[in-house]
């Protein structure tokens, strides 16, 4: 069994665990291993019936088409075990309680062993793996069952006092050294490609969120009356953006090679998410086509996905421009980095009160900074700025924006 092609741009995974013992019998598309490419984390199911032997072992990096194991198809299903192992209805697993109770906990190797998302939460959220009950496959421990164990605060805050009581150690100088995700290992290839092999520049400007504000205020209530979903900044900010970048096609290109370059006659914006394995950034299709509800609810449905590590290869692929929110987490200033192979990104800031001058009087607003990132190779200077302070027109007058003006 060789690892399968999975994706155009991927050509090596990890095998981040393996469900079944070397040794073990398997039966034909059971999973036998996990492995994690760049964006997601799928399943091996295997090939035929038969004994499992090794080859790869767990955080090995394999290339497509590596060896990862093999299957000795002339070795029988165990008696014993055969009825057991096969998958069931929920209906027939009670009425066959005696004998499953036996099996699958003491012998499938599945049982209490997590997803390497799943792993990854209850190595955050300081939980002991063997106190969680898997509810998937074999018992296998889901992304699910460690979200519900981490947000147990009265478990963790029974424990908190005899923790507080062992002190650190006066001047410790411990170490650990731990391997890298696949994804992080890739985000950080991409961001270096991208500094090193783009002509990088970025410029500012600030945005007066008073009206955007206002709008909200006066209209969420029916808006979330009507669509069942708030209306959030993200999808004004998309909105912007993609009525901007019809206007000015040089924003929303990418460079083919050294002598061509690819305008694109739709935006599709690349939303980036945050998620407990690293940044991902799934693309919104045909933003300049959509109303606002639309917006939120893709972006709150890819959000979605994203965090529960279901995204599909389809899914994360594309992308004509980039936005992405700092100031979730209190930015207020910063340069992204341009998502290759498109050519700008905008960063968005935190909303902080401040004083500015308006009509020859100090005022308080609340201000955004806003920053792009553009690739100077096909962008101009003068592109960049003009984009930003249309975008920044739009924000301020969001009724240019509704009337597309």
């Amino acid at each position: 069994m060789k690892v399968p092609a999975i994706g155009e741009s991927i050509t090596e995974v990890t095998l981040s665990s393996w469900l079944k013992k070397d040794g073990d019998y398997v039966k034909l598309d059971e999973p036998i291993c996990e492995f994690e490419s760049d964006k997601a984390t799928l399943e091996f199911p295997a090939e035929a019936a038969g004994k499992l032997i090794h080859v790869a072992a767990e955080d090995d990096d394999l290339e497509i088409g590596a060896l990862v194991a093999k299957i000795d198809t002339s070795v029988a299903a165990p008696s014993g075990s055969a009825e057991p192992k096969t998958a069931a209805p929920a209906a027939e697993e009670k009425a066959e309680a005696p004998v499953e109770t036996a099996v699958p906990a003491a012998a499938t190797y599945a049982s209490g062993h997590p997803s390497p998302a799943a792993a990854k939460i209850m190595r955050e959220a300081n939980v002991d793996a063997s106190q969680v009950k898997g509810t998937g496959k074999d018992g296998r421990v889901t992304k699910e069952d460690a979200e519900k164990a981490a947000s147990q605060p009265k478990a963790k805050s029974a424990e908190a006092p005899a923790a507080q009581q062992v002190p650190i150690a006066a001047f410790s100088r411990g170490q650990r050294k731990e391997k890298l995700s696949r994804m992080r290992r890739t985000i950080a290839t991409r961001l270096v490609s991208a500094k090193n092999n783009t002509a990088m520049l970025t410029t500012f400007n600030e945005a007066d969120m008073s009206a955007i504000f206002k709008l909200r205020k006066t209209y969420q209530e029916k808006f979330v009356e009507k669509y069942g979903v708030k209306l959030g900044f993200m999808s004004i900010f998309a909105k912007a953006c993609a009525q901007v970048l019809m206007e000015m096609p040089d924003v929303n290109a990418t460079l083919d090679g050294d002598s061509h370059v690819i305008y694109n006659d739709y935006v599709d914006i690349s939303i980036a998410i945050s998620t407990p394995t690293g940044l991902v950034v799934p693309p919104l299709h045909n933003v300049e086509s959509l109303g606002f509800a639309d917006i939120e609810l893709k972006i709150k449905a890819l959000a979605a996905k994203a965090r529960e590590g279901s995204l599909s290869l389809d899914e994360m692929k594309g992308g004509t421009f980039t936005i992405t929110n700092g100031g979730v987490f209190g930015s207020m200033m910063s340069t992204p980095i341009i998502n290759q192979p498109q050519s700008a990104i905008l960063g968005m800031h935190n909303i902080i009160q401040r004083p500015v001058a308006i009509d020859g009087e100090v005022v308080i607003r609340p201000m955004m900074y806003l920053a792009m990132s553009y690739d100077h190779r096909i962008i101009d200077g003068s592109t960049s700025v003009t984009f930003l302070v249309k975008v920044k027109e739009l924000l301020e007058d969001p009724v240019k924006l509704l009337m597309s003006i």
